[in-house]
This record gives C-alpha cells, structure tokens and sequence, in this order.
C-alpha cells in the first residue's frame, strides 16, 4: 500500500510501517501545500495519508477523495508516543476503504 505521511508526523515513524511503501509529505515535494490542495495531490498517487492533524475531517469533505485517512492520537507528535501506535495503525491499513477517515490512539 502506497501511504503518504504528513508533516505533523516525524519522518522516522515511516520505519515502523513495515510492509508499505511510505514517503512524506516533504520527500513528494508537497510542503508548501494546504490541506485541500494535498490531498487532492495524495489521492491521485497514494491510498492512505497518515496525520496527526486531528481537525482535518472537520476541514475537508473526505468522502470526494479516493484515499483513505488515518489520524494518529497520541499525548504528541513526537516519535517515542506515535512508535506505541504502530500495530494498531498496522492493523486498520489492513482493513481500510477509500473514502474513510479513521482514528488510531486514545
């Protein structure tokens, strides 16, 4: 499974994704974009886009996408918090359709 990683998440999580082709927001060349804008781009080379932005499917009309959306709740974005909820994220990639959102963590 294609996943992009967004910048809120440190790049070193994709690591922990074993199994996946990942690649973050700034290696695609997608930092200066917002987040309607990236997920258009998302959508059109990657089946999930992985965030720890807990706000966007309040921003977004997500079910026009064709890419799933993960969002990643932890107590922060830093790599030791978001390494705890790698075998739940591992899980719901196994499981997830396009057009959903769904969240991982507390």
């Amino acid at each position: 499974m294609r996943i992009l990683l967004d910048e809120s998440l440190p790049k070193d999580l994709a690591q922990f994704i074993a199994g996946h082709e990942v690649v973050t927001v700034r290696t695609a060349g997608w930092s200066s974009f917002k987040n309607g804008k990236l997920l258009a781009l998302a959508a059109s080379a990657f089946e999930v886009f992985v965030t720890a932005d807990r706000s966007l499917e309040f921003q977004q009309n997500l079910s026009i996408l064709p890419i799933a959306v993960v969002v990643l709740v932890a107590k922060s974005n830093r790599i030791q918090h978001l390494e705890q909820l790698m075998p739940d994220l591992l899980r719901v990639l196994n499981h997830i359709p396009p057009r959903t959102l769904r969240r991982v963590g507390a």
